[in-house]
């Protein structure tokens, strides 16, 4: 055997007696470095995007994702109407989908109280509010509404219909008022049928912010004691207010008239006024009395600058109960 052989013989030899836990390094070499790689590409994306997108505004990736959903949708709504006007609209698949009637989607008793009334009719006053004796579908003595759209625009000074109504025969509800007077004129104030009465004791209330009253009235000197109560009070529509006779210098006969049946009505943002003119059980005849005395007191309050029609429309509704169309008979 020549020098050669015997020399590749013994190298053959000492690779086949190789440690196992040296192949094994060898060969966990390959997988360590394509996991470093791949981090390393990992980290070199981060840093691109880092770059690419701004922390905040405009550029920030956020913004970036959104304007590209938006730019996506936009492309789909172009896409879609072309398909409408060229007639290429895809049928949709499944059953149409059915809506039941508004009326079947109400309850058994208010069904039962609609079938009293005549669809698209409208009906006299008197036989409205007759009719809205009979159809309260609830077992609690209901309040009975009217309500009035008016053809202005609530924005305009002007327009903004904002006034107080006495009710013969009361709302039947039974009014809290509270009045903030100076406390030496407090009791002649609960005399007259105030359930709050005096300054500290209200001004306590405020500071806390309860409410234990349903009317505020106050007189002007104690308007300004009031000021820092107003962002509290206004939203809630309690804030004293000479449009509607809470704030005046007679608090007592004011305090009177509240209990008497004086309510407050004004329009809202559709343009509609609401007001609860009494209950079910006060019966048609003190229904009919309450409801005139409204409409006049609203006749009286057309702005100069709305010309023509100033109702529209006429309704009346109990309580969770059906509405009830009124001629209209005001302009």
């Amino acid at each position: 055997m020549s020098a050669k052989s015997k020399k590749v013989e013994e190298q053959e030899v000492a690779k086949a007696t190789e440690p196992v836990s040296k192949v094994a390094d060898v060969k966990a070499e390959p997988a360590a470095e394509a996991v470093e790689a791949k981090a390393k590409t990992a980290a070199e994306a981060a840093t691109e995007e880092s770059q690419q997108f701004a922390k905040a505004g405009k550029r920030s990736k956020k913004v970036i994702e959104e304007e590209k959903a938006e730019t996506e949708r936009q492309e789909r709504k172009t896409e879609r109407k072309a398909k409408e006007e060229s007639g290429e609209t895809e049928e949709k698949k499944g059953p149409k989908p059915f809506a039941r009637p508004k009326l079947l989607r109400r309850g058994k008793k208010y069904q039962e109280a609609a079938k009293k009334l005549e669809k698209n009719k409208t009906y006299a006053l008197a036989e409205a509010l007759k009719l809205a004796t009979e159809t309260s579908p609830v077992k609690f003595d209901s309040t009975v509404e009217i309500h009035a759209r008016l053809n202005v625009d609530p924005r305009q000074a002007d327009q903004n219909i904002r006034a107080t109504v006495s009710l013969p025969n009361g709302s039947g509800k039974k009014i809290r008022v509270a009045a903030f007077v100076p406390e030496d004129q407090a009791k002649v104030t609960k005399d007259a049928g105030a359930d709050i009465a005096g300054e500290d004791e209200i001004a306590k209330m405020l500071a806390a912010e309860k409410i234990d009253f349903d009317v505020l009235i106050a007189t002007p000197a104690m308007m300004p004691k009031l000021g820092k109560f107003a962002r509290f009070l206004g939203p809630k529509g309690l804030m004293p207010n000479p449009k509607a006779g809470t704030v005046t210098p007679n608090v007592a006969e004011a305090v009177k008239e509240s209990k008497a049946g004086k309510v407050e009505y004004r329009v809202d943002k559709q343009s509609i006024v609401h007001l609860g003119i009494g209950k079910v059980s006060f019966g048609a005849e003190k229904l009919l009395a309450n409801a005139d005395a409204f409409i006049s007191s609203l006749k009286s309050q057309k702005p100069a600058s709305v010309k023509g029609v100033f109702v529209r429309s006429l309704s009346i509704s109990t309580t969770m109960g059906p509405g009830i169309r009124v001629e209209n008979t005001l302009n």
